[in-house]
């Protein structure tokens, strides 16, 4: 068995982002950039006026003074002429301040008089305008290749003078359960067995995480129909399958996928849930085989999964961010592999996060993983821990999950 470290970073080797696409900025929402995103021009264009007022030299904006008002100039209309002394020129929020001018004097800080305006507060050289190219300017790279757009990003593509977008195409993942026992929500249950929750849920996790579920038909435990799902893969980027990957006379996997010219890099991780987590080539289709078990699969999702598919949409790769908390409760001491114990999360009274581990951390106990909020993490033999010691913990909500 490896490490959980090894098998991510051997996963991760084996992945290349998706290739690039072009899409309306109006789709580009949640996608990942595949180039740097240039200015098309600078903001603001010219000095603007950050408020409503009147602009004049700030040597004649002294308290009392009155100016003549030559002129006004409303947004996109700017003034032909130049404020010379003694005048001033109306102007709103986002107008260009004509030349000669050199400060701003606010309407509410002045009386309008016929065609002369009275300085009710003394102006201030620069104060109020917002100097060209103080956004950015043309060229500057606003947003990095490999960044996932925010609602935030999309308006500054927008500002930037970008109608669409060069970003990677969303990773294409073909799920598949396995098992005679398996069925699927509302379809009829054969004699012993059970519906299938890991297909929708992982379906669910791939799509928050930016990619194209697709979800196959569940496969049998026999080797030609679990083989034949090589032919409907072709154009994936992944193929993630659950169950059949231990050591039962029954787990063919492996067996039916190695038939089919699969390439397998590993087998069985040292960590709880999870052990028979397998990861190989399938011509050029990656295969990240997890266990059947709910909840085994959801971890080695977290755990595996997600990183892959940022990889693949061409994010930084990297494992899930941890952060510490105090236990609520004493933990044993752990054995030979890592353990992920589902828990919850609460604040004492002092402010401190306070995790605490299920009693039961039973691998098909999916409704204790839907009731979780973090993740405990155990090392290989780490020692027990008293309630009130720090653990390193897996925030499930700071992965949208």
């Amino acid at each position: 068995m490896i490490s959980v470290e090894e098998a991510r970073g051997r996963i991760l080797d084996a992945l290349r982002p998706t290739p690039a696409e072009v899409v309306a900025l109006a789709d580009a929402w949640n996608r990942v950039t595949a180039e740097g995103v240039a200015a098309r021009l600078t903001q603001p264009p010219a000095d603007v006026s950050a408020m409503d007022g009147y602009a004049l030299r700030a040597a004649d904006g002294v308290l009392d003074a009155r100016l003549q008002v030559i002129g006004a100039a409303p947004a996109g209309h700017p003034f032909g002429g130049e404020v010379r002394p003694g005048e001033a020129v109306r102007l709103f929020t986002g107008s260009v301040v004509p030349s000669g001018a050199d400060s701003i004097l606010l309407q509410e800080d002045a009386t309008r008089e016929g065609d002369s305006v009275r300085v009710n507060e003394a102006v201030a050289a620069g104060r109020h305008i917002r100097r060209k190219g103080q956004d950015f300017a043309a060229g500057d790279v606003v947003i990095p290749a490999g960044r996932r757009l925010t609602a935030r990003d999309v308006g500054l593509a927008a500002a930037a003078n970008y109608p669409w977008l060069s970003v990677h195409r969303r990773p294409r993942v073909a799920i598949l359960a396995t098992g005679d026992e398996i069925a699927m929500p509302g379809e009829p249950i054969p004699p012993g067995g059970i519906v299938s929750s890991n297909s929708h849920a992982l379906a669910a996790l791939v799509r928050a995480a930016g990619g194209d579920p697709m979800i196959l038909p569940v496969v049998g435990d026999e080797r030609s129909a679990i083989g034949a799902v090589a032919d409907s893969v072709v154009g994936m980027d992944m193929l993630v399958t659950t169950g059949g990957a231990s050591v039962g006379d029954h787990d063919l996997v492996i067996e039916a996928l190695k038939a089919r010219g699969m390439t397998l890099d590993f087998w069985q991780i040292a960590m709880r849930p999870g052990k028979p987590l397998l990861f190989g080539q399938l011509g050029v289709t990656p295969v990240l085989g997890l266990p059947g078990n709910p909840v085994s699969a959801m971890v080695c999702s977290i755990l595996f999964l997600l990183p892959a598919l940022a990889r693949l949409s061409g994010l930084p790769a990297a494992p899930p961010p941890v952060s510490t908390a105090i236990l609520g409760v004493p933990v044993k001491q752990n054995d030979h592999r890592a353990d992920h114990l589902r828990a919850t999360v609460s604040t004492d009274v002092t402010g401190r996060v306070v995790v605490t581990p299920f009693p039961v951390q039973d691998s098909a106990m999916l409704r204790r993983l839907a009731l979780a909020d973090a993740l405990v993490l155990r090392a290989p033999h780490a020692p027990g821990l008293p309630e009130g010691a720090e653990v390193g913990i897996i925030r499930l909500d700071s992965l949208g999950l």
